[in-house]
This record gives C-alpha cells, sequence and structure tokens, in this order.
C-alpha cells in the first residue's frame, strides 16, 4: 500500500462526506509525517453507521470485502491485492468510540484519540493519536 494509494483512498472517502481516521503503520507514519517502512494494508477506523457508504466508494475504487463483516472489523481487497482494514465504531455519550472486536470484547477508543492529524505524501490526514 503505497502513500500514494492511501492518499487516493482518503480522498475519495473523505470526498464523500465521510469520516475516517488512518490507523496503524500508516497512522504512526501519518503522525511522524513520513514514511518509515513499507506497509501491507491501510487501517481505518470509521463510524459504524457510514460502513455502507464507505463500502460503496471502496467497490468504486475496485475493492471488495475479503473477510469480516461490521459491526466488527473487515477487509477488502482489490485486484492488485492491496488491503484496507476497516475498524467501525459507534460513539458513545461521552464521545469515545465502542468498537466490537471479533472475539466479542469491547475496544474503547477514547474520545481524545480522534483529535490526531498527520500527513500522507503532503496531504493532511486525520490519524488516531499516538494515545
Amino acid at each position: 500500500m503505497s502513500a500514494a494509494d492511501v492518499v487516493a483512498i482518503v480522498d475519495r472517502l473523505e470526498g464523500a462526506g465521510l469520516s475516517v481516521w488512518v490507523d496503524g503503520g500508516w497512522g504512526v507514519d501519518a503522525l511522524v509525517g513520513r514514511q518509515t517502512r513499507p506497509h501491507d494494508d491501510l487501517d481505518l477506523v470509521s463510524l459504524l453507521e457510514e460502513v455502507p457508504a464507505l463500502e460503496r466508494e471502496l467497490a468504486a475504487l475496485g475493492y471488495e470485502r475479503a473477510g469480516g463483516a461490521p459491526p466488527m472489523s473487515f477487509e477488502s481487497v482489490d485486484a492488485d491485492g492491496r488491503q484496507v482494514d476497516t475498524h467501525p465504531f459507534e460513539p458513545d455519550a461521552n464521545g469515545d468510540g465502542l468498537y466490537l472486536k471479533r472475539d466479542g470484547t469491547t475496544w474503547r477508543y477514547p474520545a481524545r484519540g480522534f483529535k490526531g492529524r498527520g500527513v500522507v505524501a503532503g496531504r493532511g490526514v486525520r490519524c488516531l493519536t499516538a494515545e
């Protein structure tokens, strides 16, 4: 997954009015402001209610669901083998994000974590904070 691929995906999703945060390896690199290593995939955190629209936009870019299913995480892959891992969450009354893990437990994203900003290939992106 190249930086140009990340930018194209984020551009498409945000252009459709969707809220996504870059996470995982690309999220770390976004916070650092440069690519530090090759990445096999792109991890995104998204609002659960936006997943149908997110999947439509990814499909327009050639991605199909390859594993998992909402409300838990799921993977989407294109014909070239690039992969997007999506972690949908529902906000609670405090603004924290509640993500249902595949083992049935809940992961809590603290509200302050959604305030991250980073850069991928010169483009500003929302990402999770280091915390």
